[in-house]
Parts: structure tokens; sequence; C-alpha cells
């Protein structure tokens, strides 16, 4: 007589219980969803309120931080304040289309307590020595980088003329 042991079931077959289990938390999170652009929809007041709170802090934040040129900071400072009218209900609208899908995933992954993403790999690089350019090819690269800097200041200069004329179009249509 043979005794023949029966091997353990395809780990790749899904369990009744285990299917069941994913369409109860598959409800549960359309559920969450639900919730979410309920609350939303209700709080509309205390969204748009928060909005406007990341909005003053942020724009400072950007202008400062991309701007320390005094006069060019305090105009866009301006700009900044007229245009919020236009951001708040631009951002309402976004808020509203995307962040409760948004906050419901990052809701389900924390509760799903599965594998944790990997920390990236440290990979050994190898870097060549530079070999010393020319004289000559320095000062070409140094003037490249004064027409490219003088370019870059003649586009902030039309982009900020753009977006005041935008603002104050904005502000005067509303």
């Amino acid at each position: 007589m043979t005794i023949v042991r029966k091997n353990s079931p395809n780990s790749s077959v899904i369990r009744p219980e285990t299917l069941a289990e994913k369409h109860v938390e598959a409800e549960r999170m359309h559920d969450v969803l639900l919730l979410l652009q309920n609350l939303i929809n209700s709080e509309e007041a205390t969204v748009k309120l928060i909005l406007d709170c990341l909005y003053d802090v942020g724009s400072v934040n950007l202008i400062n931080q991309k701007l320390p040129v005094r006069p060019v900071n305090r105009l866009m400072k301006l700009i900044a304040r007229m245009s919020k009218p236009v951001f708040r209900i631009l951002a309402f609208n976004w808020f509203k289309k995307n962040c409760p899908q948004l906050i419901a995933n990052w809701l389900h992954s924390q509760v799903t307590f599965g594998s944790r993403p990997a920390k990236p790999q440290e990979l050994a690089i190898e870097v060549a020595a530079v070999q010393s350019s020319s004289a000559l090819q320095t000062e070409t690269l140094n003037q490249e980088i004064k027409n490219l800097r003088y370019q870059v200041r003649w586009l902030t200069g039309i982009s900020i003329t753009a977006i005041a004329v935008l603002g104050v179009t904005a502000t005067w249509l509303n």
C-alpha cells in the first residue's frame, strides 16, 4: 500500500471566503467614497475656507521662494490677492471632483496593513573623471548662460504682465 500525499491547493486560486471579503471591502470603500462626497457637498463653506487658507499660505511662500526681488515680489503678492476668487472657484471644482477618491484611496492604504513600499535600493554608480575644457569652450558656455538668463528675465516679465492682465480681467468680470 502506497501513501499519496495531497498537494496543497494552488496559491493562485482565490478561496470563496477571500472573494467574499474582497467584495465586502470594495463595497465598504465605495461607501467611504460616497460619504466623503456627501461631506464635501454639505460642508462646502468649510472646504472653501480651508482652500482659502491654503492659497494664502502657499501663494506667499511660493512668491517669496521664486521671486526674491522686492518690487516684483510685492507686485506678485498683489496679483495673487486679486486672483484669489478665480482660484477659489477652480480649486473647489477640482477638490470636489478629485479629493474624495484621493482621500478614500489613502484611507484604504492605511487600513490594508499590506506590504509597505520597499525602500529604493542603493545603486553603485561609476563616475567618470571630468576633463578640463579649454578656455574658449568655457567662455562660450558663459556667454550662453548669460543669454539664457536674459531670456528668462524677459519671459518672467512677460509672464507677470500676462498674469496681471488675467487677474484684473477676471476680477473685473466677477
